[in-house]
């Protein structure tokens, strides 16, 4: 089975965005550059550990290799939704950051969840092991600047909290119906 690459360095457009109501929204990455539009689905909290992870590594590049890092933009960025039609390309299993100090850009892999992971780490061990386990699934990959990071985290962060908002009891997510409270005694409209 081939698996696919798409490359994106640089996207024209590279956001985190979701499709559907509070409550049901599906999270996905998307790419958009050259005629071309790829969509990959995720959890929310892969975003949010996305976002968190690209503020490490932007730190860790300014720190070892004195990359200027990029404020955070003033006005308020990307907003628009997802471009359409959102086609899920795959479903998200591992997402690999790196950065390129040649480029002093940060390079983000969305590479696809395995069916056969577990066999993978379960494999014997007499096999070649220069070859990642990963490499016959698709992915995603984006190269993006400092600024165009910052960008990125600051809509993901955006995304992640746009969802329901949170009780103000005991902070889990309210539904339009309302939600059993543990801090309320049964339910509370």
């Amino acid at each position: 089975m081939s698996h696919q690459v798409h490359a994106f360095e640089p996207p024209e457009r590279f956001v985190a965005g979701t499709v559907g109501p509070p409550g049901e929204r599906t999270f996905f990455l998307q790419a958009r550059g050259g005629g071309r539009l790829v969509s990959v689905a995720l959890e929310k909290v892969q975003v949010s550990l996305l976002a968190e992870k690209l503020e490490e590594l932007l730190t860790e590049a300014h720190r070892r290799f004195g990359v200027e890092l990029p404020e955070a933009p003033r006005a308020v960025g990307d907003n628009d939704p997802l471009d359409t039609p959102v086609d899920e390309e795959f479903r998200v299993g591992t997402l690999g950051l790196a950065f390129d100090v040649d480029t002093a850009t940060v390079v983000i892999e969305a590479i696809a969840a395995g069916e056969a992971e577990a066999e993978v780490e379960l494999g014997d061990e007499e096999e070649d092991s220069d070859d990642e386990p990963d490499e016959d699934l698709d992915r995603l990959r984006v190269r993006l600047t400092p600024q165009a990071t910052r960008e990125f985290i600051e809509r993901a962060r955006r995304v992640v909290n746009a969802g329901r908002p949170p009780c103000p009891l005991c902070g889990q997510p309210l539904d339009p119906a309302g939600h059993l409270c543990p801090r309320h005694n049964g339910y509370h409209r």
